[in-house]
């Protein structure tokens, strides 16, 4: 598996991220051909010392525009500059409409005069290409160009591949001390991501060193330290070779699940050495303490195992091919966990021998640290339990008031996914300040019955919404059908500003409508599809969905016969599409989650009360969580989604290694108060550890460059601590407060297959 395991690559798809089936993508999908690509890079050249006007400016802005041309996966005739020939301007004569190109074809860079340069400017302002391809400022010019994910072949394009040679053959070899080159659009930021996920692994080494530290200060033993380590790092190498024999590869944005997979191996590893230690310094030998290690834990280890299985298998509800990925990366991993941890990790230990002095030395280390579990254990004493679950149904109140808002989708401008300070965001911010045209648009598409070219209805509807969207909040600009209809007719009017509307004689209407077809992005060939080009502020979930609700409302109030508006392509479609399906699938895959939780509790235990008293502090735990995501304003994404499922996971191998001694101790006679202090006593340490152990190695994710990884370091330190909480507090006190409440009348069974 690791000969295997070392040939997995990072693999990004534009495609991937795409929701199947849904409403958005099947919009952007059917007419794809004839609207702008939703999937582009934006590349300008920026002087550093004055205008873009200079010979020297634009012979630089001519040799980026031939390196962007001729990177792989670019659509050459969707390549648009001031050196393209789909960049011209129309020019009103006697004879009507004549397009000549910005700059004329025969001139070459090494023609570029003073003089020929001030022609060229002209022809730009005249164009109306200031702020669209030349900036405000005029100290820079704007390439654009379409990628194909897929080329002839039907080969899928390496994304990341293709952010190095953007970095090697545009910015590079062109960026200077008099020059800039900024660059951004899809392959950028998903190419920067996986550069930035290789520190991952960097981390992660970080994370293994403290947890191996930490677990031989907790077992005194090199050989318990480097066995959980060991054992999860089987199952992760496994895991990686599997991925590769499926042919599959690891998406930048699932990157820290594997890594999240392993910190569950050694969260069930220390609890297996816990065990075995302590089953030592009762004076068993290393065979009969892996016996007990293997049948104590068996079933707690498999139930919370199972969950997050479950958990993960429930991610494949989201119809995101990514997404769906990650769900069987993570899948396969939680699958042999139950392999290497509960199984491979007590045949392993059985092979050891311990003298009599280090079962010994662990014993007086168990009572030491377990003193003052005695005065923890006092929350199952019935005054304090009431106390407790009173003090936790006001905590769950809080925690779901104060997230009842919050987000789904990103919560600030750019890349949420890297720092503001990223070469990236800085590109994004400095571009949107500095250009008319939103790096960000939403599409919508007006359907109609009968040719649109024919039919001044159509064009005097779409102009109407194209109007109104104008002045909506977090629309830039608009692009459309009709303007350019309000523009060919006031041309081919002699420049009469009272011909800029859209004319009414069908005759005309038509004839106008020939000439729009010629240029890409506003029709169909046939006529049946127009369409209004909405650019956006940003891509936030709060920006997407007012201009979202703002034109399902118009859609609503003002119908057309024969005429449908349908939403949405372009960029922005695409993530809203992605956030609606994350917002769908969100409840549904909670709801299945403790669903299986509450299955498996039932069947393990046969009882109603070790079902509420494991699942209710989980919730309270996930509903904290999603307030603090609020808080550190961390939206509900693709790629946080899978780490609130981990949390849960998580914190639900908490309460049944707790619960099942408590139940072991219940079914040997002992009163619930007397069996929630041993059950603390015993696994309460190991416990602790646990979460603190991986809270400390997660939170060194807090430094990396990636600010998806820092905020996902954050959030799972703060998951693993409340689940501690919960697990170490408000589960025994809601125990003890059902026995109470609901008094037993058969003998408690007992889990597992031994109950010495």
């Amino acid at each position: 598996m690791a000969v295997f395991a070392v040939q997995l690559r990072m693999e990004a798809g534009f495609e991937k991220q795409m929701p199947i089936g849904h409403e958005y993508i099947q919009t952007f999908q059917k007419y794809r051909k004839d609207l702008f690509g939703a999937n582009r890079i934006t590349v300008v050249v920026r002087s550093r010392k004055g205008s873009i006007w200079t010979p020297a400016g634009l012979t630089r802005l001519y040799k980026v525009t031939q390196a962007v041309t001729f990177l792989p996966g670019v659509d050459r005739q969707g390549v648009m500059s001031l050196w393209t020939p789909n960049a011209f301007v129309n020019e009103i004569t006697e004879d009507g409409f004549r397009a000549n190109p910005v700059i004329d074809g025969t001139i070459t860079p090494n023609q570029l005069t003073p003089a020929v340069v001030d022609k060229i400017r002209k022809s730009a302002i005249n164009g109306g290409y200031i702020g669209t391809l030349v900036s405000h400022s005029e100290d820079s010019a704007m390439i654009t160009a379409e990628l194909n994910e897929r080329d002839g072949s039907g080969k899928t394009l390496d994304y990341v591949q293709l952010n190095h040679l953007l970095d090697d053959q545009v910015r590079k070899p062109f960026e200077d001390s008099g020059y800039e080159i900024q660059i951004i659009g899809f392959a950028k930021q998903i190419g920067d991501i996986a550069d930035g996920a290789k520190a991952v692994l960097g981390f992660c080494s970080i994370a293994l060193l403290l947890t191996a530290l930490a677990v031989y200060w907790y077992c005194h033993s090199v050989r318990f330290t480097v066995l959980p380590i060991m054992c999860s790092l089987t199952s992760l190498v496994w895991q990686f070779g599997t991925l590769r024999l499926l042919g599959f590869g690891l998406d930048p944005l699932a990157v820290l699940v594997p890594f999240l997979v392993f910190a569950i191996g050694v969260s069930h590893g220390i609890q297996q050495v816990n065990f075995i230690v302590r089953e030592l310094s009762h004076g068993s030998n290393t065979i009969e303490a892996a016996r007990r290690s293997f049948s104590g834990l068996l079933v707690p280890g498999t139930l919370a195992l199972v969950t997050a299985l479950v958990s993960f298998v429930t991610l494949l509800l989201i119809p995101i091919p990514m997404v769906r990925e990650l769900a069987i990366t993570a899948s396969l991993g939680v699958g042999y966990k139950i392999i290497t941890n509960l199984v491979m990790l007590p045949v392993a230990a059985s092979f050891f021998n311990f003298s009599k002095a280090y079962a010994d030395d662990a014993l007086e280390r168990r009572e030491r640290r377990s003193r003052w579990l005695r005065s923890l254990a006092r929350v199952a004493e019935p005054r304090n339990a009431y106390a407790v679950v009173c003090i936790t149904a006001v905590v769950f109140a809080l925690a779901v008031w104060q997230s009842r808002d919050r987000v789904i989708g990103t919560l600030q401008p750019g890349a949420p996914e890297l720092r503001a300070d990223s070469r990236f965001n800085l590109d994004a911010v400095s571009i949107a300040n500095n250009y008319d045209v939103g790096l960000d648009w939403l599409t919508v598409v007006f359907e109609s019955s009968g040719a649109a070219c024919d039919n001044p209805v159509v064009g005097i509807y779409e102009d109407d919404f194209a109007s109104t969207m104008k002045h909506e909040p977090g629309v830039v600009s608009v692009e459309s059908y009709p303007a350019m209809l309000r523009d060919y007719n006031e041309g081919y009017n002699e420049g009469n500003p009272k011909m800029n509307v859209v004319p009414i004689d069908p005759g005309n209407y038509g004839g106008l409508s020939a000439e729009i077809g010629r240029l890409k992005g506003y029709m169909s060939k046939d006529c049946s599809m127009t369409a209004v080009h909405l650019f956006l502020t940003d891509h936030k979930a709060t920006t997407l969905t007012r201009v979202l609700d703002d034109v399902k409302q118009y859609r609503e109030l003002h119908q057309v016969n024969g005429i449908t508006i349908r939403l949405a392509a372009g960029n922005a479609g695409v993530i809203a599409a992605t956030n609606d399906e994350v917002a769908k699938s969100e409840l549904p895959m909670m709801l299945y989650v403790y669903a299986a939780i509450l299955i498996l509790v039932f069947l393990a235990y046969r009882d109603f009360r070790a079902m509420v008293a494991c699942c209710a502090p989980l919730t309270v735990a996930t509903f904290i969580g999603y307030w603090f995501m609020k808080e550190l304003q961390i939206g509900l994404t693709v790629a946080t989604l899978p780490v609130m499922v981990l949390a849960v996971g998580i914190g639900v191998d908490y309460a049944f290694y707790i619960y099942n001694r408590l139940q072991l101790h219940m079914a040997n006679g002992q009163p619930i108060v007397k069996a929630v202090e041993h059950a603390m006593l015993e696994v309460g340490v190991a416990t602790i550890f646990t979460a603190i152990t991986l809270a400390i190695g997660v939170a060194t994710w807090s430094f990396s460059a990636l600010k998806f990884q820092a905020d996902m370091g954050k959030l799972l330190a703060f998951m693993f601590i409340v689940n501690l909480v919960m697990a170490m507090t408000a589960l025994p006190a809601l125990a003890v407060v059902l026995e109470k409440l609901f008094p037993r009348r058969s003998p408690v069974r007992a889990p597992g297959l031994l109950s010495h």
